[in-house]
């Protein structure tokens, strides 16, 4: 069991890893300037030996929020001082510099870079909540591709797992929620569309995909009561009669609820 739990984290690494690649790629080929328009020109001023010294020169400009140079100065320390002691930081700090010109990808992928090549340092747990971060800022509107959303909802879970007493952890959280909800609302427009058509089945597949994954949502009550008036629109009857009771259990409050008991008034018996 445990090779197999080991195989199957090793898949889903892998195959969030291909589609991150993929991703990228398309990226840079539809809007190639989105990284190279006003980025770095790769030329820093930095010309002393001392990795302290070249940090600390680095660490100027992005205090100066002059970014541009400040990229190109921690990535000049990324290749000249990639042993030394202070590389860590620089990495951090080259990976604030993009998230500050809203440069989420590259942004994501030195944080990530801290995470995994220097685990101890003081930098991870920034490192950890501004990667789930950079996510968020990529999560698009609810209609469109919901993929960077899911990332985000994962990386603000890993992080509350590992820093739940982060300064950082009540933002995680609201974070999370206002995520799940962006999904759950995604699901609950196909529902309606479906309801709106006339294929009810279909509009309770996605009720219920919000009622299976996203009760906590503030949808959760939408989707019961939507799942209430196809089932009613088949005259499934004892299923309604169900999810009716089930939704006077959990939403006593819900401005449905006086509808829902319209609707149970109606059940022949």
């Amino acid at each position: 069991m445990r090779l197999f739990s080991l195989l199957k984290s090793f898949y889903n690494d892998f195959v969030k890893s291909y589609i991150k690649t993929i991703l990228t790629i398309f990226i840079l080929a539809i809007f190639p300037s989105a990284f190279n328009s006003c980025s770095s020109s790769g030329e820093s001023k930095i010309v002393t030996d001392n990795p302290e010294t070249a940090y600390l020169l680095a660490k100027s400009n992005y205090d100066k929020k002059e970014y541009i140079d400040a990229i190109d100065d921690f990535n000049l320390i990324k290749l000249k001082f990639s042993g030394s002691s202070i590389i860590d930081k620089a990495v951090y700090y080259l990976g604030m510099s993009y998230l500050k010109r809203e440069e989420y990808i590259l942004a994501e992928y030195e944080f990530e870079t801290v995470i995994k090549s220097y685990p101890s340092s003081k930098f991870s747990e920034d490192s950890r909540y501004n990667l789930a971060l950079c996510y968020y800022l990529l999560s698009p509107k609810y209609n469109l591709d919901q993929t960077y959303t899911r990332y985000a909802i994962t990386e603000f879970q890993n992080f509350l797992e590992i820093y739940p007493k982060s300064k950082y952890s009540p933002e995680a959280e609201k974070r999370i929620t206002e995520l799940k909800n962006k999904l759950a609302f995604k699901m609950y427009k196909s529902a309606e569309m479906y309801f709106g058509l006339g294929k009810y089945k279909s509009a309770i597949v996605y009720d219920n995909f919000i009622l299976d994954e996203y009760f906590d949502s503030d949808y959760a009550d939408d989707a019961l009561y939507g799942k209430i008036q196809a089932l009613m629109k088949k005259k499934l009857y004892e299923e309604a009669k169900t999810e009716i009771t089930r939704f006077e259990k959990f939403f006593s409050s819900s401005p449905y609820l006086s509808k829902v008991k319209s609707i149970k008034s109606q059940i022949p018996y």
